[in-house]
């Protein structure tokens, strides 16, 4: 394991506490640096090894997945997973607690699939009795949709109960694992038929491709389900297999910063040492911002070390987007809300930075606050109104 080592941003390039993209070593864009062919050996050789190390990520029970790199952002190869795995005739279960989840569901009703959602709002995860009640009472379901983290509030859902419920009742999981795969271990011997990501999460590459892990005899099965010809996860696996090569133009530059990022990763200490990292971000900043008044959206049971919501505050002096050009001049890009009852935004700890950083990030705060002249940081009374709700529910 190599020590980490924090680089300040160079030209006064601000720290990203985003979701992704998000802050990359100055080696990980250094390797952008050099042209390469598509179609050329040292480029097959390349996306060979990118494809490998991925499934690498896995451990032992990644022996029967393949890896499908797919061309664009996280939703592009979001909707190849279910419109290629999700059989014309099937059925979806999306759960959802967020956008991203609501986001699958448009998807599939989009390409034609049957679709139902069980949407849990805001603050609640879905449960697995919950999930075996649906299953249980509709059995044309045929997939379940889970998000593993739900950036949109910052929630780690309960994969591993979710898992089971669906193996009990026979039916087939799709994970979108976006924005935890890489520093969230996934559950020993979890059962799934396949999982995405995407190149610039927790691997903290840059953004350019999403990847599919897919069960191989899953993937072979589902020749001719796809709706979409750019789209269709298994004649990309097909090409990759037959020629080393991806279907259509790849994105190069970002293929080559993503290896120099998972072998960043792995000399960290891999997943556990990440994920450890961006725990530690998470608990400096929680803390800090709590200090401050703040209040987050979710009880510390269900916080992610992705990203964390935190509510608006009441104060009426405090507007978001003032706010966030005064964070921005100091150096800190925030990310905006997208709950639908509450204000609130959002603030990452994945990237290429430590808890100090998120020390710093919250002495800005402090100091835009008093600039601004907010005195209290407090939300308002309905935010925590509903907050303590959902914290009865889950109890």
């Amino acid at each position: 394991m190599t020590p980490l080592k924090i680089e300040q941003p160079q030209g006064g390039e601000p720290w990203l506490l985003t979701p992704g993209p998000l802050s990359t070593s100055y080696s990980v864009k250094a390797a952008m640096l050099r042209d390469l062919g598509s179609w050329d050996s040292d480029f097959r050789a390349m996306t060979a090894r990118l494809r490998a190390t991925l499934v690498a990520l896995l451990g032992p029970g990644g022996a029967d997945f393949t890896c499908v790199p797919m061309q664009g952002s996280g939703s592009f190869v979001v909707e190849a997973m279910l419109g290629t795995l999700v059989p014309r005739t099937g059925k979806a279960l999306v759960l959802a607690n967020g956008a991203y989840g609501l986001r699958a569901a448009a998807a599939l009703r989009q390409m034609g699939r049957a679709v139902e959602v069980l949407d849990k709002g805001d603050y609640l995860p879905p449960r697995g009795a919950e999930v075996t009640a649906l299953l249980a009472r509709d059995p044309s379901i045929t997939h379940v949709i889970a998000i593993h983290c739900e950036t949109s509030s910052g929630i780690l859902n309960p994969l591993s109960e979710i898992a089971e419920a669906v193996a009990e009742a026979g039916r087939r999981l799709l994970v979108d694992s976006m924005s935890a795969f890489g520093a969230v271990a996934l559950p020993k011997g979890l059962p799934f038929d396949a999982l995405v990501s995407s190149a610039n999460k927790c691997i903290e590459g840059v953004p350019g491709f999403g990847f599919a892990l897919v069960r191989r005899g899953v993937l072979e099965a589902a020749q001719g389900n796809a709706h979409s010809l750019a789209l269709d996860l298994y004649a990309q696996w097909a090409e990759f297999e037959r020629s080393g090569q991806w279907r259509y133009t790849p994105p190069t530059h970002t293929v080559a910063a993503f290896l120099q990022a998972l072998d960043e990763h792995n000399d960290e200490g891999g997943v556990a040492a990440r994920g450890a990292r961006y725990g530690a971000n998470r608990d400096a900043l929680v803390a800090g911002m709590r200090g401050l008044g703040f209040e987050t959206l979710l009880a510390d049971r269900w916080l992610s070390p992705i990203i964390t919501t935190f509510f608006c505050p009441a104060d009426p002096a405090f507007v978001f987007a003032d706010f966030y050009d005064r964070m921005k001049a100091r150096g800190f890009i925030l990310y905006p809300g997208k709950l639908t009852v509450v204000d609130s935004f959002r603030m990452g700890h994945i990237g290429r930075f430590d808890a100090d950083v998120m020390r710093d990030a919250v002495t800005a705060v402090g100091a835009v606050l008093n600039e601004m002249g907010v005195t209290s940081a407090a939300p308002p009374g309905a935010a925590l109104v509903e907050k303590q709700r959902a914290e009865r529910e889950m109890a």
